[in-house]
């Protein structure tokens, strides 16, 4: 169990920490100006995110990230619960559907805030609009795929209504349905980063443009480093959490694999 445990560890950091050691052997005594050496990166790092810097510009990134990936987790649940389960809704919404999601989010930013203004509202309704997308389409195909046995057994044992939608569609189609978090969680980040580079007095983003704008390079890179550490941080969050929800699934699955 232990071994298994520190082969684990070990593949998780091994990657890391060579490219992190590619990076600073292959920057180390470079004087191009927009390619400081490594070293000069983190020892500016400190100076430049303090903790005056990270309540003024992380917290208000944060928030925007989660509330438009919270509005878009809802909204493609509910939509895609509804259009997987009903064939008729499925014929009319597929084409409009297709149709949207082919229109690249950052597109839509200069018309959305025409509609939202350019405060956090347009910034939570861009990381939701292109993180709707893998939600709704991952429970569209999970609930379509619920077992037709189980629904015709639920349904001979009376459970209907809200109890068959909690307890048999959406649990057979949860793991579809965190599969289609896990890409939306990517693409809020990217949004995120994007909708504060339009009109935006605070933010990652906002600070990582304004860096590159006054040529203070070693601080715009320490800006990437932090977006690249909250995107770690987030994948390990949705991997616990998804560990916890699923636990029934993943140990279906290895028992599976045992048998």
């Amino acid at each position: 169990m232990i071994g298994r445990l520190l082969a684990r560890v070990f593949f998780a950091v091994a990657l890391p920490v060579v490219l992190v050691a590619g990076w600073w052997a292959a920057s180390d005594g470079s004087t191009d100006p927009f390619w400081p050496p490594l070293r000069t990166i983190l020892d500016t790092f400190p100076d430049v995110w303090t903790a005056d810097r990270l309540r003024t510009d992380v917290v208000p990134s944060l928030l925007r990230l989660l509330g438009g990936f919270a509005t878009a987790a809802v909204v493609g649940v509910a939509l895609g619960t509804v259009i997987g389960s009903y064939r008729g809704v499925r014929a009319v919404c597929e084409p409009v559907l297709e149709f949207l999601r082919a229109v690249p989010p950052p597109v839509l930013v200069p018309v959305i805030m025409l509609f939202a203004g350019i405060g956090d509202t347009m910034k939570i309704v861009v990381i939701a609009s292109g993180c709707v997308w893998p939600i709704l389409l991952n429970t569209v195909e999970g609930v379509r795929a619920v077992d037709s046995v189980m629904l015709e057994t639920a349904r001979s044992y009376g459970v209907t209504g809200i109890a068959r939608l909690r307890h048999l569609v959406l649990r057979s189609a949860s793991p579809q349905i965190f599969a289609g978090l896990r890409q939306a969680l990517s693409i809020g980040i990217i949004l995120m980063v994007i909708s504060e580079m339009f009109a935006a007095n605070n933010g990652i983003g906002f600070t990582v443009v304004q860096f590159q704008r006054s040529f203070a390079i070693p601080d715009m890179w320490t800006g990437i480093l932090v977006l690249g550490l909250l995107g770690f941080v987030f994948s390990v969050v949705f991997r616990l959490v998804e560990r916890r929800v699923l636990g029934w699934y993943h140990g279906l699955r290895a028992t599976t694999r045992r048998s």
